[in-house]
């Protein structure tokens, strides 16, 4: 498959391997492949009548018409817009762990709730727990609103507890009452790639690492984001924000990559908004050195992309950090407004 797309003059990126892209005069034919899927889109119908032509001329193929479900995701197309869900996929899961008529609750995690190794509960059954964190995970290729407590669940994989797993049946609860709950997204005036990136501090109650947090959006809803343990103990609040915004602006090099790939350059920096001004200040300001000495290669890092012009950190307050939603858990107000914030709602 790769070499005839390449004999039919797309050009594969370096990026992502399993996208290809065709530039015919002022029209794109792009192409997305995992396995024996295969997605394509771009800017003239006929032009993608006639590749489909060709491909099954090559190889045994069905066109299933206009993307409605790809990969366990739910697709509807309207004119201005694209809602993406796997409300089918989390049926099934309910049905699997015999919560199909479970109470529903407004949060997929306790406020303040924190989970540890050693709690004094009895084991759970881990091929039990194992299984349903798994099927969690992939619900989080459209619901990032469970990225944080799915996140945080996935650190007891080895050693699950009674408490962790009604920790996990919480998110399934939570789901249960956003059942037809996906991504929206909206045709905008203002094309223009964003992101933000925020961090707890020393969240983990077992090594005291704190969460980075990071999510981009195109300015109508999120499509890319992560929640993930840092590697190593952050001594401040700022070492941590740094941390977070360091593995932020990697990701938005990359995804700068991308748009490369699909001709959709973006001139100006990219912003990618943080909450702590003390992050902000040391990545600019080299009379901070001596306080930074324990993790001057990030610093280095942040200070030589932006002195490039390629990605610019910028200050928000907390109240408008989007990114906190995967870090931390909030009350339901907090909770409802960032999800909102998301681009997370219903059909």
């Amino acid at each position: 498959m790769d070499e005839h797309l390449l004999g039919l003059g797309f050009k594969k990126s370096l990026s992502e391997s399993t996208l290809y892209v065709k530039k015919l005069v002022s029209d794109l034919v792009v192409v997305s492949l995992y396995v024996d899927d295969m997605m394509v889109t771009g800017s003239n119908s006929a032009q993608i009548t006639a590749f489909k032509q060709e491909m099954m001329k090559m190889f045994e193929m069905t066109d299933l018409g206009e993307m409605s479900y790809f990969l366990g995701m739910e697709v509807r197309q309207t004119q201005n817009e694209v809602f993406i869900c796997q409300k089918k996929y989390l049926k099934e899961i309910l049905r699997r762990f015999n919560m199909e008529e479970c109470k529903s609750v407004s949060t997929p995690m306790g406020h303040k709730e924190k989970l540890q190794k050693e709690d004094g509960s009895a084991p759970a059954d881990e091929r039990v727990y194992r299984s349903l964190i798994g099927c969690l995970m992939y619900l989080t290729a459209t619901r990032p609103d469970i990225m944080f407590p799915v996140s945080v669940l996935s650190r007891f994989l080895n050693c699950a507890s009674e408490l962790h797993m009604v920790a996990a049946k919480r998110v399934l609860r939570y789901l249960r009452g956003t059942l037809s709950y996906g991504i929206k997204f909206c045709r905008v005036q203002e094309f223009k790639l964003q992101g933000y990136s925020d961090s707890d501090w020393a969240g983990s109650m077992d090594d005291m690492m704190s969460t980075s947090g990071y999510c981009f959006t195109f300015g109508s809803a999120c499509f890319s984001w992560c929640s993930k343990k840092q590697e190593i103990v952050a001594q401040s609040t700022a070492e941590a924000e740094f941390i977070a915004a360091t593995a932020a602006v990697n990701q938005a090099l990359w995804l700068k990559k991308l748009m490369d790939d699909l001709h959709m350059q973006q001139e100006e920096d990219i912003e990618v908004f943080v909450d702590n001004q003390a992050t902000l200040a040391i990545s600019q300001n080299p009379v901070f050195h001596g306080r930074t000495k324990h993790f001057k290669v990030k610093f280095y890092f942040l200070r030589e992309v932006q002195k490039a012009e390629e990605v610019k950190l910028v200050y928000c307050n907390s109240e408008n950090q989007i990114a906190d939603i995967f870090t931390k858990s909030f009350h339901v107000g907090r909770f409802e407004l960032l999800r909102a914030k998301l681009g997370v709602c219903s059909t």
